[in-house]
């Protein structure tokens, strides 16, 4: 088959899956395909279906990149999974990929990086450097939100203006919020997440910038400072880094934070609290015990 063959059919398995699997794994199989099949045409060889040895050829030309091996274990499932989609035979079973995995693995290693911790205390510092200014009140809403909800960064950009509620008892308000769907709630039978005082009352500030019928709570901003469309889960990480460097942190903090890092602060602050296990998987929406226990394993 034919690059431009291989893409069509690579779009048409994506748009099958859609509402099946998370955005972001669609968006990983996007990306990994795409550059496999890149890789296929360079070598004249075909992509769908595959040949064990152009899959042997790819795992290595990714190691030489030093590419993770979790994001080459990652590549190397999407393969599989495409295959699988159309009903073809899964290549990557074949005894030349598990030597070249196996290689690799020795080559790189098979533990993924842990994500910088983004604590309270360094959500404080990094809330000091945010200002009343467009920017500087969707920066503030999207750390607190992010800290009191342990979202994901996939959860945090589908969050919707029209599920933010507001609870009033005895005289007391709080905020909370419907999350539709996760990666633990693949039926979308939704979740309700409360705020803190401070990411209730920030939320609220943000959300009265938005323009009428605004369905995305947290959106992109350009240089003049306009609101402009809603934000990609990929762009979390930059907001995280550049809001750190203007809180004046430390480059070697900077440096370990991702989209992940609010998640894992806040998981390791209920921790240090003294939450149990049952809590703190409820409020990170684990399934799994031995998950959270790799989020607060630098305590």
């Amino acid at each position: 088959m034919d690059k431009n063959n291989a893409k069509q059919l690579l779009n048409t398995t994506l748009e099958k899956i859609e509402g099946a699997y998370a955005y972001s794994t669609i968006r990983a199989y996007k990306a990994d395909f795409g550059k496999f099949i890149e890789f296929c045409e360079e070598h004249n060889e075909g992509a769908l279906p595959a040949l064990p040895s152009s899959i042997a050829n790819f795992i290595i030309e990714l190691s030489n990149d030093k590419r993770s091996s979790a994001g080459i274990r990652r590549a190397l499932c999407g393969i599989s999974t495409i295959h699988k989609l159309n009903r073809l035979d899964d290549p990557t079973k074949d005894p030349d990929i598990t030597i070249e995995m196996r290689r690799m693995h020795r080559k790189l290693g098979r533990s993924a990086k842990q994500a910088g911790s983004i604590n309270l205390d360094i959500l404080d510092e990094m809330l000091l450097a945010t200002d009343d200014s467009i920017r500087g009140l969707r920066d503030r809403a999207l750390l607190l939100v992010a800290y009191d909800t342990l979202c994901r960064r996939s959860e945090l950009v589908s969050l919707q203006v029209k599920d933010v509620k507001i609870h009033i008892k005895n005289g007391i308000e709080s905020t909370s919020i419907l999350l539709r769907k996760s990666k633990t709630d693949q039926d979308s039978m939704g979740k309700w997440l409360r705020l803190s005082q401070r990411g209730g009352v920030a939320l609220m500030e943000w959300i009265q910038q938005l323009p009428e019928g605004q369905e995305k709570i947290f959106t992109g901003i350009n240089r003049a400072n306009i609101i402009g469309s809603e934000v990609g889960a990929g762009q979390i990480n930059r907001i995280y880094k550049r809001i750190a460097r203007a809180a004046g942190l430390d480059e070697s903090v900077i440096k370990g934070i991702s989209g992940h890092s609010m998640r894992v602060g806040a998981a390791q602050d209920l921790l240090s609290s003294g939450a149990s296990m049952p809590i703190m998987m409820q409020r990170g929406r684990w399934s799994k015990a031995d998950t959270v226990m790799r989020y607060v394993e630098h305590i």
